[in-house]
């Protein structure tokens, strides 16, 4: 273990305790610092941007990078670069997770039990091809008094090195009585550098990987830190029999093509056979005028042969292409004949992230999202909500199909914890017992104002 990762790690572990005494004043004045250097520095963050994306595009055109990974470094794209400064003010915006009472009981006169919500500690993020979420998390955890390292892919190394350095100097520029630890947020680069962090338990807390299924995997095999996050994103769009052919072809286009390379895009379609011929027609129409490829069953490919859409926008599908992440305009088509079958699908071949039905009969619905296993479950709605800014989280720490503390799009909330204080008057354990006191246990209101 070498002494530059152990010195990292100390020093997080340090800043996270001077963090979690914080107040939310300082904390906002970070988060709004950072804002203001990023929209100052931004010029020479997308600059280091295209030197990242010039080198990835010779690695797509050789076929060592996929191209979703390619979209996903691109900070130019549309709105991509605003979306982020609005993120950041939207953490700024959000209450403080920490130091919220959500328990407290009266255990006996002069002996008072709450418990309140408190900061995880260190995070070590993890990620791809993914600029941005130096900024987002960074953002996160200080907001929710957490000290984070982070390392990103080599193929955003100048963009997160320009992120960073922006971080960095707007943390350093904030005045005695308003900052925090430099080392509140450190980033690290190599592959070596994360394979000794995941071995130091003993000062981070909870790693968040987010990428590939093959990352997410070999971080989860490799380490006794709790893990939170998703090896995959296979969604599926399911429309019901008694789905309105009105809302069907929106909403499932715009799961498969709004940004084919999220992990909440739809990658599956199972359509109920009794709507399979008026559904599946203008829903396939819908899809090939965005440039998505279907992968059909059977009974499917039947319909689409009797259509007007060219050949050569669909294919007969294999087994394996209802486990596939296709992460591209590419999505698998299948007939079922029942909401249970569709059910039974989902749970068997889906990742656990987010499932959708289209169907008015609100019966059905109901059914669909309270016996498909995933964290999240809609209604008329595309799988591409599953989001944390959408769901007004600010920005995002990641998504986890985890059954722990944080499940779904996870933003502030899965960054605290709890610990539980009590407030005695020199009370011993031994007074009470057969004979002696007795506890009172009754509820104390909680008033958070």
């Amino acid at each position: 273990m070498s002494e530059e990762i152990i010195k990292i790690a100390e020093q997080a572990r340090q800043a996270s305790l001077v963090l979690q005494s914080s107040t939310t004043e300082q904390k906002n004045a970070t988060i709004t610092k950072i804002r203001e250097f990023l929209e100052k520095d931004k010029e020479a963050i997308l600059k280091a941007n295209q030197q990242d994306l010039e080198k990835a595009k010779v690695e797509v055109d050789a076929g060592r990078l996929s191209a979703s990974l390619f979209k996903r470094l691109d900070l130019s794209r549309g709105d991509k670069y605003q979306a982020l400064l609005e993120g950041v003010t939207d953490v700024v915006k959000l209450p403080d997770p920490t130091g919220k009472i959500t328990l407290a009981t009266k255990m006996d006169e002069g002996l008072e039990l709450y418990r309140v919500t408190c900061p995880v500690g260190v995070l070590l993020i993890i990620f791809e091809a993914r600029p941005e979420v130096v900024v987002q998390i960074s953002c996160l955890a200080i907001k929710s008094g957490n000290a984070v390292i982070l390392k990103g892919g080599k193929e955003a190394y100048n963009s997160n090195i320009a992120l960073y350095k922006s971080l960095q100097n707007a943390i350093s520029s904030l005045p005695p009585e308003q900052a925090i630890p430099l080392a509140s947020v450190q980033l690290v680069s190599s592959r070596d550098e994360i394979n000794e962090l995941l071995g130091l338990d003993q000062y981070i807390d909870l790693v968040i990987p987010r990428g590939s299924k093959k990352m997410v995997r070999f971080i989860q095999g490799s380490t006794r830190i709790p893990v939170l996050g998703h090896a995959d994103g296979l969604c599926s769009t399911y429309v019901d029999e008694f789905a309105d052919i009105q809302k069907s072809p929106k909403v499932v286009t715009d799961a498969k093509v709004n940004y084919p390379a999220a992990c909440n895009a739809t990658e599956t379609l199972l359509i109920h056979s009794a709507v399979l011929q008026s559904q599946l027609p203008a829903i396939a129409k819908s899809l090939v005028a965005q440039g998505v490829h279907m992968r059909a069953d059977e009974r499917a490919l039947a319909v689409l042969k009797s259509t007007d859409i060219a050949p050569d926008m669909y294919q007969a599908a294999t087994p394996e292409d209802f486990d596939t992440e296709f992460l591209e305009l590419t999505i698998a088509v299948k007939v079922v004949d029942s909401l249970q079958e569709a059910i039974a699908h989902i749970n068997l071949h889906g990742s656990h992230h987010t499932e959708s039905i289209i169907t008015e009969n609100k019966e059905n619905a109901e059914t669909f999202m309270a016996k498909v296993d995933a964290a999240g479950v809609y209604w008329n709605a595309s799988t591409r909500f599953a989001d944390g800014f959408r769901y007004g989280f600010g920005a995002e720490i990641g998504v986890s199909t985890n059954k722990t503390h944080a499940r779904g799009p996870v933003g502030l909330e899965g960054l605290v914890i709890y610990k539980y204080k009590i407030y005695g008057s020199g009370n011993a354990v031994g007074d009470y017992g057969a004979g002696k006191r007795s506890y009172i246990h009754s509820k104390i209101p909680i008033d958070q104002e």
